[in-house]
């Protein structure tokens, strides 16, 4: 049933072209909900352009201004938890705006990668290579599907632990509807806050799950142009000059998914330097929200929560990591290919090729930090610290008696 209404989910026969654009589908189809996708047409991108203003300003303006005023206003109201689950959701907000800028601001180089990746794909030419192809297009739109299923699980849950016991579930500043005047107005109130932190949601995940589709996609293509590598001058019946040729494409290759990554390396690093810089303390408070002041349905909404965070920083290091190790294969591969005996022209080719090979792909935080699985677990220990500084001073015990 899910394949026949998300069909990009599953595997295409191999008759079928794919492309490594489709990995993106369902990614693009959230982005141009969140106003960040025109249309071509003049007059459709007059009446989105009014949808964009509309959208951003609620989900990147008026949201945070809503948290501000509520803290100031309301802080006499909120309960521990309440204010615990507001606080977190409001620093990761704060973050989250900034991270929607940066991505809405890479739009464009998102339409370049992809142009990028179209060249790529035409020297995926066996069976076998577009297999590999279509497995990862499958992959990365089910990993958007499963970002998209836990983080509406997460709006879902924290909405109805708030209603369930009669608040409003993150007592978002609304100066249009007194919730606390009626039962209707109540309900009123909690419905137009759900829609609301949905869209803001949907924000954050298009700013978290952009970087994991592009570089699984590519990452498949570094794994093509190994294969490649270790091809060359394999085959006995091919001349020396079609062996040069080959040569030559693969160097190509490796340019294209150069530019590729030089392509995203800007918005990468802004938005993956925000969620270093709040993953720690964020982390930090959801974990003192679950021991000290959650029932079981708040504690299941803010679990959900900081799983959801984890998401956020941990798979896109993971990958680096693993692109980080193919390009020291790419190298190898290369080394070990069958270039003894071969004319001087190609094996001088192939010294220059195996130098550059030598340096592998790294992106960067904002410039500073490594994107690897030793920094983010460095920043995830900054949780540990905030919850330690809490039990320290006793604030929890003292809210607790509050």
């Amino acid at each position: 049933m899910i394949y026949k209404l998300f069909p990009r989910l599953g595997l295409w026969p191999l008759k079928e072209v794919v492309k490594s654009r489709d990995a993106f589908v369902y990614l693009d189809r959230g982005m141009t909900i969140c106003g960040w996708m025109p249309p071509e047409g003049k007059y459709q991108r007059w009446i989105y352009g009014v949808w964009t203003v509309i959208f951003n300003t609620f989900a990147i303006v008026l949201l945070d201004v809503s948290l501000l005023v509520s803290y100031f206003k309301e802080f006499h109201t909120f309960t521990a938890g309440q204010f615990l689950t507001s606080l977190q959701v409001g620093f990761d907000c704060f973050g989250s705006s900034i991270k929607s800028g940066y991505t809405f601001a890479g739009v464009k180089r998102f339409k370049q990668a992809k142009k990028i990746l179209d060249r790529l794909d035409d020297r995926c030419t066996s069976d076998e290579q577009r297999s590999q192809l279509q497995q990862t297009v499958a992959s990365c739109n089910q990993c958007y599907m499963a970002y998209q299923i836990l983080y509406s699980s997460y709006t879902a849950s924290t909405f109805l632990a708030g209603t369930c016991t009669g608040r409003l579930p993150w007592k978002l500043y609304n100066p249009l509807i007194d919730w606390e005047a009626s039962y209707v107005h109540f309900w009123l109130a909690a419905i137009f806050e759900y829609v609301w932190m949905t869209g803001v949601v949907l924000q954050n995940q298009m700013s978290d799950v952009y970087p994991i589709v592009h570089f699984l996609m590519i990452r498949t293509h570094i794994n093509l142009l190994k294969e490649r590598l270790e091809r060359l001058r394999s085959d006995p019946t091919v001349s020396e000059q079609n062996n040069y040729v080959e040569l030559t494409k693969c160097i190509e290759d490796h340019q294209l998914i150069l530019d590729y990554c030089n392509t995203l390396r800007p918005v990468v690093s802004g938005t993956i330097f925000v969620q270093f810089l709040l993953c720690g303390v964020v982390i930090g408070l959801a974990m003192i929200n679950i021991v000290y002041f959650s029932n079981f349905w708040t504690g299941l909404g803010t679990a959900i929560f900081l799983f959801d965070l984890l998401l956020q920083t941990f798979p896109f290091c993971y990958i680096c990591n693993m692109i980080g190790d193919d390009c020291g294969e790419l190298a190898n591969n290369l080394f070990h290919s069958n270039w003894q005996g071969a004319p001087r022209y190609y094996t001088a080719t192939l010294r220059y090729f195996l130098h550059n090979l030598q340096e592998p792909i790294v992106l960067t935080a904002g410039g500073i930090f490594i994107i690897s699985m030793a920094t983010n677990i460095t920043v995830a220990k900054l949780a540990f610290s905030v919850v330690t500084f809490v039990e320290q001073l006793n604030i929890a015990e003292k809210f607790q008696t509050k």
